[in-house]
């Protein structure tokens, strides 16, 4: 249920619906209190209300939830930015850089706080003498009012006109330097409910601080002293401003349908389309951005595919988007690398970009891409390296320094060998031969059977397997090597004098001459085996071990299954039963 309610909330967040995304996150909360994902995604929907008090209880939530989780950091800085409190942010994004020294997000976000820290101390040493303006220029209020009066509004689609006035309101005793720009003039009439005259600017007339302004004595200026600037007309205009854009989104994901709609019919070029309408009409959401790069990678235009993943990245950081659509992504670029590659080091970008995929969300289907990316990377760097005469020369060095019992560098060169030749039965032969010098019999074990497995008919393979398992002292095991082997070379006399040894001490079992100690350490060994464990706990097998002692006649109709016999055989040559 809280997985529920915070994809509904994480949809919402994608769509600019914060208070919805608000609303299912605190559910998904109240299900899963202790959840720090479900604290930062609402505290992250607080911050683009600009509802920044709430947005900080949030992020310090997340933060001791968990402390080493570097994300938490970044929402509990972008708080504090928010709330000016510029020390403290720039605190919260070095400890969380701290945690995750290459976290982007974090980076932008200190250098952000370092500069607004310092703009706001230069501020302060820079302006002891506030100007008596500078409350007209404070807060949203004064771009709606700037909207609501007819003449300004007009202003306002003038860059160095917007430019100026964001100047003045971050420091205003820039208005001195717009003294002579009369919409200027004409905006600081608007936000102290006044009006200038609208001649030349020697005709201008610049109330002060401590006397109010006098009204001229012409009809026309008694008419503008009768009608006031009412306050609550920027009202209206923000509403309505508020409803454009909620058209515009809501054009823009009847554009993203129509292109999922398109791309699920392999139509490509219509879903770019409209998924290049959806990105014109709402900037504020990647998703048109990374569905347009999915068109291109299901294409095969995998550098269109990057660009466009890179900006999805670059642009969701900048709007704090859900961490959850870059690492989606970051993880289809990843996708477009492995499919450019053709070498082995060209695996080295893409497996790089899904564990950046990865720092930002753990996701499943990530992590197998990256698995698989670094899987194709190392098979791509064994045909690199495939070299069958280079092979051969380190396996001729291999049997010099095993003829010189110079078992470990033996085994250097054999591995040396398998690297340049992973098919070769003869190295993995001569490498199961010095693990068995060098009493590593697991590891010789390893290799006979890779052996034998490449070439089925190379009786040296046999031999080999046969010996480790003698060793080990599974004879039984031996034995049916070593009798595999000679089906392929039946006069080989290795393969011959092995079969003598296994049945001599198999024999030595059944007839009871081990000593207490050998039949003790051979039980043992014989109860670890999974497929002696398998006979004692067979009901069937249990009733004729039992027969064995009590029903003679019932024991010889068992000796007549040959299946039986094995099992029993098997038994007597790991000593738990003995025949007498």
């Amino acid at each position: 249920m809280a997985d529920e309610a915070k994809a509904i909330g994480n949809a919402a967040f994608s769509s600019g619906d914060f208070n919805t995304a608000i609303k299912h996150f605190t559910e998904a909360i109240n299900l899963s209190p202790t959840n720090h994902v479900l604290y930062s995604n609402r505290s992250a929907a607080y911050a683009s209300l600009h509802q920044y008090d709430a947005a900080l209880s949030d992020a310090k939530k997340t933060v001791e939830l968990k402390p080493d989780w570097s994300k938490g950091y970044s929402r509990l800085g972008a708080a504090h930015l928010g709330l000016h409190q510029y020390q403290d942010a720039v605190s919260a994004y070095k400890k969380g850089l701290e945690i995750d020294p290459n976290n982007e997000a974090l980076k932008s976000g200190l250098a952000d706080a370092e500069s607004a820290a310092t703009a706001s101390s230069s501020r302060a040493r820079a302006a002891p003498w506030p100007s008596p303006f500078g409350d007209a220029f404070q807060g949203p209020e004064m771009w709606a009012k700037l909207t609501a009066d007819p003449t300004t509004r007009v202003y306002l689609q003038q860059p160095d006109f917007v430019k100026a006035m964001q100047e003045i309101q971050r420091n205003p005793n820039k208005l001195n330097e717009y003294l002579k720009d009369q919409r200027v003039m004409q905006a600081l009439g608007v936000l102290l409910n006044i009006k200038f005259k609208a001649g030349g600017r020697d005709d201008m007339e610049i109330p002060e601080e401590d006397s109010p302004p006098r009204p001229p004595p012409s009809q026309p200026a008694k008419e503008e002293v009768k009608k006031p600037e009412p306050e609550p007309e920027p009202e209206p205009m923000e509403i309505s401003k508020e409803k454009e854009k909620k058209e515009r989104k809501e054009k823009a994901l009847k554009e993203k349908e129509a292109g999922n709609a398109a791309y699920k019919k392999k139509n490509f070029e219509t879903a770019i389309e409209h998924y290049a309408k959806g990105m014109e009409l709402d900037d504020e959401d990647i998703s048109y951005i990374t569905n347009r790069a999915a068109v291109y990678l299901e294409m095969g235009k995998y550098e269109d595919c990057i660009k466009d993943c890179d900006k999805a990245v670059e642009r969701g950081r900048e709007l704090r988007f859900d961490f959850q659509m870059i690492a989606k992504a970051l993880t289809r670029k990843g996708t477009a690398l492995v499919k450019m590659a053709k070498c082995s080091k060209d695996y080295d970008a893409a497996i790089e970009t899904f564990q950046k995929a990865l720092t930002e969300h753990r996701n499943p289907d990530t992590l197998k891409k990256l698995n698989d990316a670094e899987k194709a990377k190392k098979e791509l760097e064994q045909q690199e390296y495939f070299d069958p005469q280079k092979a051969d020369e380190e396996r001729e060095k291999g049997n010099e320094c095993f003829k010189q019992q110079k078992y470990p560098e033996a085994v250097k060169h054999y591995t040396e060998s398998l690297r340049r030749n992973p098919k070769d039965p003869k190295a993995y032969s001569n490498r199961a031969a010095c693990y068995t010098k060098l009493g590593a019999l697991p590891e010789g074990l390893k290799d006979a059977e890779k052996c034998i497995e490449l070439d089925p008919t190379f009786s040296k393979g046999y031999t080999r397997k046969g010996a480790i398992q003698f060793l080990m002292k599974e004879y039984d095991k031996a034995l049916e090597t070593y009798q595999e082997g000679l089906i392929h070379d039946p006069n080989n006399q290795e393969l011959l004098d092995g079969v003598r040894r296994c049945v001599g001490q198999i024999n030595k079992a059944s007839r009871g001459d081990l000593s207490p100690e050998e039949l003790k350490e051979r039980q043992a060994k014989a109860m670890q085996d999974p497929e002696i464990q398998n006979i004692l706990s067979d009901p069937v097998m249990r009733q004729v071990l039992i027969d064995f002692q009590e029903n003679p006649k019932a024991a010889q109709d068992h000796m007549k299954n040959p299946m039986v016999m094995n099992k029993i055989q098997k038994l007597v040559t790991a000593g738990i039963v003995q025949i007498r």
